[in-house]
C-alpha cells in the first residue's frame, strides 16, 4: 500500500450520521481514516464532534434528529428534500464513496441512489434487523457494498444474505476502560460521595425530551421522598434540550429537585452514579459500558408502537438485554413507563447491592467483548472500499 503522501488528488467521502451517537461513531471513524490518509475530505451532514474531526457539514446533524414512524410523517417533505439535494450536491462533488453512519431511513435510500450512480457505499451501524425488520436486509444489500457492524452477533446475518460485512466493535467500550472509577467521577463532578446519585437520561433528540422530560421529573420526585439524601444527573446535548428541560422542571413546580443538569457528559453522569434511567437506544450501551446499573424505558406515539410491536422478533428492546439474550435490565415501555414504575426500579436496583453488583460484573464482560480497535478496523475497511473505487491511499 502506498503512504498516503503519494495519493495523486485530494479524495472526497461523502458521511452522514442523523443523531448525536452517529455523530460520535463517525467522528472516530473520521479521525481514524485521516490519520492513515490525511488528503482525504469529508463532506455531508454532520455534528459537532464530525466538524471538530475535519468533516464539512452541509446540513446539521439536528436536521434528521426524529424518531418513529407517525413523527417522521410530519418532516417527511422536508427529509426527502434535504436527501435529494444532498445526493445531487454528492454527486457533483464527485465523491468516490459515500458513509451512512446509522439513520437507516434517511441513509439507506440515499445509499441506494448513489450505488446505482456507481458511487461506492458502506453502512456503519447495522440496522436492528437482529430485532425487527428482518425484510430489511434484501434493501441494505441492495444500497451498500459493505456493513460495518458494531455487535458480535450481527455479521452472521448479513453473511447468510450475502452481504459483505465487518465487525468493528463499538468506540464506546474503548474509552469506557480509559476512565476511573465512580469515586473519582464525583469528586471531579463535586458530587458528595455517599449521597445516592441517580442519573436521569430523557434521550438526546429534541422529541425524546419532549416526550421523557416530565416523566423523568416525576420519577425524581418520587425517589426523592423515598431518599430524601438522592441527588440527580441530567446530561442533555444541546442548549435547546437544557431549555426544554427545564422549562418542565418549572411548569410542574418541581424547582426543589435537587438536580444537576450536564451539558452533555453522560459518561461522567453514568459513571457517577449509583443507578440510572435511561432512554432506549445508545445511551443503555453506554450505561452498561459505564457499569452503571439501570433501568430502561422509552415512549413513542401510540401508531409507532402499534407499528413497531408487529415486527418486533425479540422480547426486549435494551441492547444490554440484547447483548445478554435475555433479560438483565428492567424495560418499561409506553403505557409501562409509568414515573412510579420508574421510581420503583430505581430504589429497588439502589438497595439491591448484590444485583447492583452481579450487573456491574456482567458489564465489564460487554466491555471486554466490545472492546477491540474500532477506529482501525473501521478505517481499514473504508481504506479497502476507497482502493475499490480506484482512490487508494
Amino acid at each position: 500500500m502506498r503512504d498516503a503522501a503519494t495519493i495523486a488528488r485530494p479524495v472526497t467521502v461523502g458521511i452522514v450520521a442523523g443523531e448525536t451517537s452517529g455523530d460520535a461513531l463517525a467522528a472516530t471513524l473520521i479521525e481514524s481514516v485521516r490519520a492513515r490518509c490525511p488528503q482525504v475530505r469529508f463532506v455531508g451532514i454532520a455534528g459537532p464532534r464530525m466538524e471538530a474531526a475535519g468533516c464539512a457539514a452541509w446540513y446539521p446533524v439536528d436536521r434528521l434528529a426524529v424518531r418513529g414512524f407517525a413523527e417522521v410523517v410530519r418532516h417527511l417533505p422536508a427529509l426527502l428534500h434535504i436527501r435529494r439535494e444532498l445526493a445531487q450536491r454528492l454527486l457533483a462533488a464527485r465523491v468516490a464513496l459515500f458513509i451512512g453512519v446509522d439513520a437507516p431511513d434517511f441513509n439507506l435510500g440515499l445509499e441506494r441512489r448513489l450505488k446505482r450512480a456507481g458511487v461506492r457505499t458502506v453502512h456503519f451501524v447495522s440496522p436492528s434487523v437482529w430485532a425487527w425488520r428482518r425484510e430489511r436486509l434484501a434493501t441494505i444489500g441492495e444500497s451498500v457494498h459493505r456493513v460495518l457492524a458494531l455487535f458480535p452477533f450481527e455479521p452472521a446475518l448479513y453473511e447468510a444474505a450475502g452481504i459483505p460485512v465487518t465487525y468493528v466493535g463499538h468506540p464506546l467500550a474503548q474509552r469506557a476502560a480509559a476512565h476511573g472509577t465512580r469515586r473519582d467521577t464525583r469528586e471531579q463532578l463535586r458530587l458528595p460521595g455517599a449521597a445516592p446519585i441517580f442519573a436521569l437520561l430523557p434521550g438526546s433528540r429534541m422529541s425524546e425530551v419532549e416526550m421523557h422530560a416530565g416523566l423523568l421529573i416525576d420519577a425524581a420526585s418520587r425517589i426523592l421522598e423515598a431518599r430524601p439524601d438522592a441527588r440527580f444527573l441530567v446530561p442533555l446535548v444541546t442548549r435547546a434540550t437544557r431549555d426544554a428541560f427545564t422549562a418542565e422542571v418549572h411548569r410542574r413546580e418541581q424547582m426543589h429537585l435537587p438536580l444537576t443538569l450536564l451539558y452533555g457528559h453522560a459518561a461522567a453522569a453514568l459513571r457517577a452514579a449509583d443507578v440510572a434511567l435511561v432512554a432506549s437506544g445508545t445511551a443503555t450501551l453506554e450505561a452498561a459500558l459505564a457499569r452503571c446499573p439501570h433501568a430502561i424505558y422509552y415512549r413513542v406515539s401510540r401508531l409507532t408502537a402499534y407499528l413497531v410491536r408487529r415486527k418486533f422478533l425479540l422480547p426486549y428492546v435494551g441492547l444490554p438485554n440484547v447483548l445478554a439474550g435475555r433479560f438483565v435490565v428492567p424495560e418499561f415501555l409506553q403505557e409501562d413507563a409509568t414515573a412510579d414504575n420508574l421510581a420503583q426500579a430505581a430504589l429497588n436496583l439502589f438497595d439491591d447491592t448484590v444485583t447492583r453488583r452481579r450487573l456491574e460484573a456482567l458489564f465489564a464482560g460487554f466491555a471486554q467483548e466490545l472492546g477491540v480497535a474500532t477506529g482501525a478496523l473501521a478505517a481499514a475497511a473504508v481504506v479497502d472500499e476507497l482502493a475499490q473505487a480506484g482512490a487508494a491511499c
